[in-house]
């Protein structure tokens, strides 16, 4: 049985958060109890920081690299795009 790096381990569970994230998301819009709604927010907040807190841990060690820094043309040019 071969094992997991650990950069795989945290890239996996950076996936399953993102996942999560976006079903709590879901759930809380569709929810009328609001006793629920909040418990899942609360959730939902939880992760969100234990979900930044992995990311910046893999980009320390080498194991993330987050993509390059757009330009103010290409932010312009969606914003341009998306007001349309």
């Amino acid at each position: 049985m071969q094992h997991m790096s650990d950069k795989e381990m945290v890239n996996d569970i950076l996936s399953q958060m993102k996942s999560s994230l976006t079903t709590y998301s879901t759930s809380i819009t569709e929810t009328s109890n609001q006793q629920l709604r909040q418990t899942l927010q609360q959730i939902r907040n939880s992760d969100e920081q234990f979900q930044y807190q992995l990311y910046q841990l893999a980009e320390t060690k080498g194991f993330y690299k987050p993509a390059t820094q757009a330009d103010v043309k290409d932010i312009q040019q969606v914003r341009s795009a998306v007001s349309s």
